[in-house]
């Protein structure tokens, strides 16, 4: 997954404004105690991250 195709996922099901809430504020254990900005800046796959969030926010199966 690219980063492009995530931000638009993130928009697409939270909404821009919530979309950067949770990328930049919610820290995640299962991202070694990072929010999903950090865990990208240190390397973890954007595909990793985005499926973290999907089972944090109960993402239906058809929009991950």
């Amino acid at each position: 997954m690219r980063l492009q195709e995530f931000w638009s996922r993130m928009e697409s099901q939270f909404g821009s404004m919530r979309a950067q809430s949770v990328s930049h504020d919610h820290v995640f254990g299962a991202l070694g105690g990072r929010t999903p900005v950090q865990a990208i800046e240190a390397g973890l796959p954007v595909r990793r991250v985005w499926q973290e969030i999907c089972k944090e926010y109960d993402v239906p199966p058809k929009d991950r």
